[in-house]
């Protein structure tokens, strides 16, 4: 094997994190001489056997949903054509947010898991994608390791991997399944994970660097979009909202209706006070797919602009949006304990979020988990859950400010000031509604000095 440039390093003796099992610690797994490794030189992928899909194409890749549909029928004994064709409903779920198309996915990739039971890592790699997109992460860990068996050498399996992994909060394993995908394929795919694995850790020059290289190596428009994407929210929650702008400007130029473009478009137009436009952004991407974080984003900020009413009609359709997912079992999400732990009922944020918990231990899910118990009055569980989110260094001004709200009730002001010292040093505009919050509670700390 050729010696090739490091993409990840080893993590320096004195930032390695704590016990992994007290802490869920990231990095410090250590990689033997020679492989490659996350650290940067410069969009989660399909398994192997599947192109990547392009913004002209739509989802699937070598061709539209239909044009899938139609090799499937034309080779129904071809294991292959069912599992492109699962995938791609699997990442039409992903764009369109319409559940239906994850029965049509499990149809179609267990119709190829039926013509070939064994080795069949492309059927088995969607079906694990699939479970993550439902977030029933268990589940893609058992069809991922599934995958992996039947072939070792498969990358977008090691891929699903770590995803897997990361939702459950087992990090260095995580670590480890991004560094193998990484040696095996360092594309544009691994790449974005590597990026968000050193995001987790708070690393985000690195994170940046890593994402920029992956925007280089992308094939299409899709994993530009990808790229740009998270390039604008990586300068957004690090408080450069000027760049988050460029970043999805530069986006929507190649995809001018891209959703998720519009949103982080939207943040940055907020931070940098042009709410008209930011309104404006929000609603564009509303319509073209109304996505939680989309719905409560437009909310919060009309309600921070003193426009009750339009931020209850955004509320009230996310109501409807939760009722009908949860009666068709998908499991609260972070978004969904955090809005009714700020919004509706802070004891059902709590039920809601022990439920996730379990099959989720996720920081992000910790994190919802201890501002869902603060807004209950259960302070001192609710620290332990902060400190569980902020256990691998990540950068979050919102953890953070979460952290330091739950300090001052539990009467530790100086950790308070600190966590909100923090917070605002982050991204002193981090939230409409929490950012001013946050200003106020560490004047009245700093006052009582």
């Amino acid at each position: 094997m050729l010696n090739r440039p490091s993409l990840v390093r080893r993590p320096r003796a004195g930032v390695r994190l704590r016990n992994a099992a007290a802490v869920l610690a990231l990095a410090a797994a250590l990689f033997t001489a020679g492989a490659v490794v996350l650290d940067p030189l410069g969009a989660p992928g399909l398994p192997d056997d599947f192109a990547a899909p392009s913004r002209t194409e739509g989802p699937g890749g070598s061709g539209s949903l239909e044009a899938l549909r139609e090799r499937a029928r034309e080779l129904p004994r071809d294991p292959s054509a069912w599992a492109r064709l699962g995938m791609a409903h699997v990442e039409r779920a992903r764009v369109s947010a319409d559940p239906a198309n994850y029965a049509a996915a499990e149809d179609a990739l267990r119709k190829s898991l039926a013509l070939q039971p064994h080795g069949n890592y492309t059927a088995e790699t969607g079906m694990g994608a699939l479970a993550a997109a439902r977030h029933d992460f268990p589940r893609a860990l058992t069809w991922a390791r599934a995958a992996v068996t039947s072939n070792a050498y498969s990358a977008p399996a090691h891929g699903v991997l770590a995803d897997a992994y990361t939702q459950l909060g087992r990090y260095e394993e995580a670590f480890a399944a991004v560094q193998r995908m990484s040696d095996l394929r360092p594309d544009a795919s691994s790449l974005a994970r590597a990026s968000y694995a050193w995001e987790l850790r708070g690393d985000a020059p690195r994170a940046r660097a890593l994402m920029n290289r992956s925007l280089r190596e992308g094939a299409g428009d899709a994993e530009t979009v990808f790229a740009r994407t998270h390039l604008a929210s990586l300068a957004q929650d690090s408080g450069d909202h000027r760049r988050a702008l460029r970043e999805a400007e530069e986006g929507l130029r190649v995809a001018p209706r891209d959703p998720g473009l519009l949103e982080a478009r939207a943040r940055a137009r907020a931070a940098l006070g042009d709410t008209d436009g930011a309104v404006a952004d929000y609603t564009a991407a509303i319509a073209i797919v109304p996505l939680p974080h989309f719905l409560i984003g437009l909310g919060e900020l009309q309600e921070a602009l003193g426009h009750r009413e339009q931020a209850q009609t955004q509320y009230a359709l996310l109501r409807a949006q939760q009722r009908l997912l949860r009666a068709g079992g998908s499991p609260p999400d972070v978004d969904d304990i955090l809005f009714e732990a700020d919004h509706g009922r802070p004891a059902r944020a709590v039920a809601q979020c022990r439920t996730t918990l379990t099959s989720r231990p996720f920081l992000a899910v910790h994190d919802a988990c201890a501002w869902a118990l603060h807004q209950a009055g259960k302070d001192s569980e609710a620290l332990h859950h902060a400190d569980e989110a902020l256990a691998l260094g990540t950068r979050s001004a919102l953890f953070h400010y979460h952290r330091a709200m739950i300090h001052r009730s539990l009467g530790n002001l100086p950790g308070a000031r600190a966590d909100l010292r923090r917070a605002l040093g982050i991204d002193a505009r981090f939230h409409p509604l929490h950012g001013p919050a946050a200003r106020t509670a560490l004047s009245r700390i700093d006052s009582n000095r």
